[in-house]
C-alpha cells in the first residue's frame, strides 16, 4: 500500500468508528434485537481478506452487532449460495460477485434493501443496475473495481511511446514495444468469465451488445484483439493466463503494458524498481469514453426471518456508509460506489483516477440479460478462445457463440 493510500486508509478507519449510527429499519415490537449475524464472502486472498475483516470489525464496533464471518473460495461461492437458498440455510448477510446477484434474487431468497432504509441515492447508475432485479434493489456495493491499461513508464519512455488512448495508438504502441523476447501487451483470455470480463471493454466500447454476439461491432472488436495476438504484439499464451498471471508477466518485465484491475496496484506499489502509470482502456475513436464492466461485490440480506434479518440490514447500512466506502476502497484499491465519495477518493489517489474516470460509463454485466448473462458470457469466452487460437475466424466464432447462447 502506498504512503498516500495508507494515510487515507487510517483516516477512513477512524471516521468509520466515530461516525454516528444511522436509524435502524423498524422491527416488530415483540422481537428482541439480535446481537450477532453471520456473513459470507469470498475474500480468500491475504490482502483482500485482511482489508475486509477490518471493515467488518469497524462496523461491529459501530453497530454493537457481532459479525461471525464465513469465507469460501470464489468458485465455491455461487454453488454454496444457491444450495443455501434451496435449503433455506443462507447466512444473514452475504457479499457476492455482482453478476450473480440477479440469479440469486430470482430464487426469491433475498430481501429488498428498501426494507432497511437503504436507497440508491448518490450511487453510480451502473452500480444500481447491477443490484436490481425486476425493479427492486436487492444488492449494493461499498466499492467496485474495473479494468484499465497499466504501463511500464521506463519501457515506454525508452521507446519514445506515449500511453495509448485509441485502438490505433494501442496497436502501434504494442508493436513498437514488442522486442527482445518481450511483448508490448498482456491480457487474460482464458475460457471463463475472466476472459469475457477482459474482452468486454473492447466489445462494449465498439457499440456491441450481449444480445447479439455476432454483430458487425462485435466481430470488429474480436478481430482487433485477435490481431494483437497474431501480429505477435501479445503472447499466444494469453489464452491460458489468468489476471494474476498477466500481472506476473508485467512485474517480470515481460510485457510493457497490461489490461488489468485496480486490485493489483498494491502489488505493483511493492515493486520498488517498477515505475508504472495507469490510463483508461483505449477506445476505437478519439474522444469516446471506454465502457468497462463493473467488477466487485454486492451486499445482500437473505430471507432468514426473525431479528437477525434487521440486524443484517443495520450492518449492511454501516458497510455502505461513506467511511466504510473509503476504508475498503483505500485498502483494496476499489472505487467508492457513490459519485461524491469517488470524486473525493480519486483526488487523493492518483493511481486510481483512471479507474474512477471509467465508472461513470461502466456497465453492469447483467443489466441487459439479467440471469441469462452467465450462459452468454461462457459462449463469448469460448468464441474468444476459438478466434485467438486460430480455430475459427472471428465472425464464425461469434456466430457459433450466438447459437450456443440462444439469445
Amino acid at each position: 500500500m502506498s504512503v498516500a493510500r495508507r494515510a487515507l486508509f487510517l483516516v477512513a478507519s477512524a471516521a468509520l468508528l466515530a461516525a454516528c449510527s444511522p436509524s435502524p429499519a423498524p422491527r416488530p415490537s415483540d422481537a428482541p434485537a439480535a446481537t450477532s449475524v453471520t456473513e459470507l464472502d469470498y475474500y480468500a486472498d491475504e490482502q483482500g481478506s485482511a482489508a475486509w475483516q477490518q471493515v467488518l470489525d469497524a462496523c461491529a464496533a459501530r453497530t454493537g452487532i457481532r459479525i461471525e464471518r464465513q469465507k469460501v473460495p470464489t468458485a465455491q461461492m455461487l454453488p454454496k449460495i444457491l444450495q443455501g437458498a434451496s435449503s433455506k440455510t443462507l447466512p444473514d448477510l452475504l457479499f457476492t460477485d455482482n453478476p450473480t446477484l440477479q440469479q440469486v434474487a430470482a430464487t426469491g431468497a433475498l430481501t429488498p434493501l428498501s426494507d432497511y432504509g437503504i436507497s440508491a441515492d448518490g450511487y453510480y447508475p451502473g452500480i444500481v443496475k447491477a443490484g436490481t432485479y425486476q425493479g427492486k434493489i436487492y444488492g449494493a456495493a461499498p466499492g467496485v473495481n474495473g479494468l484499465a491499461l497499466i504501463y511500464n513508464k521506463d519501457l515506454l519512455d525508452a521507446a519514445g511511446v506515449r500511453p495509448p488512448s485509441t485502438w490505433d495508438d494501442l496497436k502501434t504502441a504494442a508493436a513498437t514495444l514488442t522486442k527482445d523476447g518481450k511483448y508490448g501487451l498482456a491480457f487474460s483470455a482464458i475460457p471463463s468469465e475472466e476472459g469475457t470480463w477482459q474482452f468486454l471493454p473492447f466489445f462494449w466500447s465498439n457499440g456491441a451488445e450481449l444480445s447479439r454476439l455476432d454483430s458487425p461491432q462485435s466481430t470488429q472488436a474480436l478481430a482487433y484483439v485477435t490481431g494483437l495476438v497474431t501480429s505477435g504484439s501479445a503472447s499466444k499464451s494469453v489464452v491460458t493466463w489468468n489476471q494474476n498471471d498477466v500481472a506476473d508477466q508485467f512485474v517480470a518485465g515481460n510485457a510493457a503494458m497490461m489490461v488489468n484491475g485496480s486490485w493489483n496496484l498494491a502489488r505493483l506499489d511493492g515493486e520498488t524498481s517498477l515505475h508504472y502509470g495507469v490510463v483508461p482502456i483505449p477506445v476505437p475513436q478519439a474522444g469516446a469514453k471506454p465502457v468497462v464492466a463493473l467488477g466487485g461485490e454486492v451486499g445482500a440480506v437473505p430471507v432468514t426471518g426473525g431479528p437477525t434479518q434487521q440486524a443484517a440490514g443495520k450492518v449492511l447500512t454501516c458497510i455502505l456508509a461513506e467511511p466504510a466506502m473509503l476504508q475498503w476502497s483505500t485498502a483494496h484499491a476499489y472505487v467508492p460506489s457513490k459519485t461524491a465519495v469517488a470524486a473525493k477518493f480519486g483526488a487523493e489517489q492518483p493511481a486510481m483516477r483512471a479507474f474512477v474516470d471509467e465508472v461513470g460509463s461502466a456497465r453492469s454485466r447483467t443489466a441487459e440479460l439479467g440471469e441469462k448473462y452467465p450462459k452468454v458470457s461462457q459462449a463469448l469466452a469460448d468464441a474468444i478462445q476459438a478466434s485467438l487460437t486460430g480455430k475459427l475466424p472471428a465472425d464464425q466464432a461469434l456466430r457459433t457463440a450466438q447459437q450456443a447462447a440462444g439469445s
